[in-house]
């Protein structure tokens, strides 16, 4: 794969869409011919078009709007003031918003304060906060989770008191040992369901080695909201998510994670919301396009 520039992926992603509804994206192999559930409420993750949000916030997110999401999941609650208003006022719905690591890790120069975090969540009326990542130095040993383990606890027990449902959602790292033990393994074990519920991607745990469909009965009554991404068919198990091809990042149904299956699942075990998620792609509103059809079964 070429690598874009970033304007070139900005303006590709920006107006790749105009022609994208003229071409037939989706072959019979990706087809569901009905919709699945979730459709009628399919978010978005606003990491997926976070280059074209950077050029035209408003035009993206009526973009979205347009091919039919219903909400967005904001990348930073404290961050994304203007995001949540703007897409507010076009209908979209906001229930769910991740936020900066250092409010749990408590590590960098200027750690975000939990406090801050959670007042912003309530007075925009969200449902849900998500622990979304752990950098790489923060993460070395099962201390470092341990850590992040107590700092979530510490933080779900403040979320739940405001009626907010704490969320972690894992990559693949996560599913690598360290000293003979799984992270992810540990946190499961670990973290209080009362208070830390999770976001399972789908993308990551199967590129992590794990099965999302057994990880999900694994988890039932334990997952509260999914990420949706496929994973090209034959991709090798990584856990360093910084060295996946991006091409490896699929538009639903062009990839192996089987996903009818798993949005089956998501219904039987209730989870509250569904977002599709796509980290690359060389043409991101087209691409969320795909996805969005494949979830409507067109």
């Amino acid at each position: 794969m070429t690598p874009l520039s970033r304007r070139q992926f900005v303006h590709q992603g920006l107006w790749g869409a105009t022609s994208v509804a003229l071409l037939p994206f989706l072959n019979s192999s990706c087809m569901t011919n009905h919709p699945l559930p979730y459709a009628d409420t399919i978010g978005l993750q606003l990491y997926t078009v976070r280059f074209q949000l950077e050029e035209d916030t408003p035009g993206t997110l009526a973009a979205l709007k347009h091919l039919g999401y219903h909400q967005v999941e904001l990348m930073d609650i404290t961050q994304d003031q203007d995001k949540l208003k703007i897409a507010r006022d076009l209908g979209l719905a906001v229930n769910s918003s991740f936020f900066n690591w250092t409010a749990i890790t408590g590590k960098g120069e200027q750690p975000e304060n939990i406090d801050r975090v959670i007042d912003s969540a309530v007075s925009a009326e969200l449902s849900h906060l998500v622990f979304g990542y752990i950098p790489k130095e923060d993460r070395n040993t099962l201390d470092d989770y341990r850590h992040v383990i107590d700092g979530l606890q510490a933080a779900g027990e403040k979320c739940q008191k405001e009626g907010i449902q704490l969320c972690y959602h894992h990559h693949s790292f996560e599913f690598e040992p360290i000293d003979g033990v799984v992270p992810f393994e540990l946190l499961m074990e670990k973290l209080d369901p009362e208070y830390v519920q999770f976001e399972l991607d789908v993308f990551w745990a199967s590129i992590g080695g794990y099965d999302p469909l057994e990880l999900m009965d694994r988890l039932e009554g334990r997952i509260r909201l999914l990420h949706l991404k496929d994973k090209k068919r034959g991709a090798a198990d990584e856990f360093d998510e910084s060295a996946i091809p991006h091409e490896v990042f699929q538009a639903l149904g062009q990839g192996e994670v089987p996903m009818p299956s798993i949005i089956d699942k998501a219904l039987a075990l209730k989870i509250d919301h569904c977002f599709v998620e796509q980290d690359w792609s060389p043409a991101p509103l087209a691409s969320v396009k795909q996805s969005y059809d494949y979830m409507q079964g067109a």
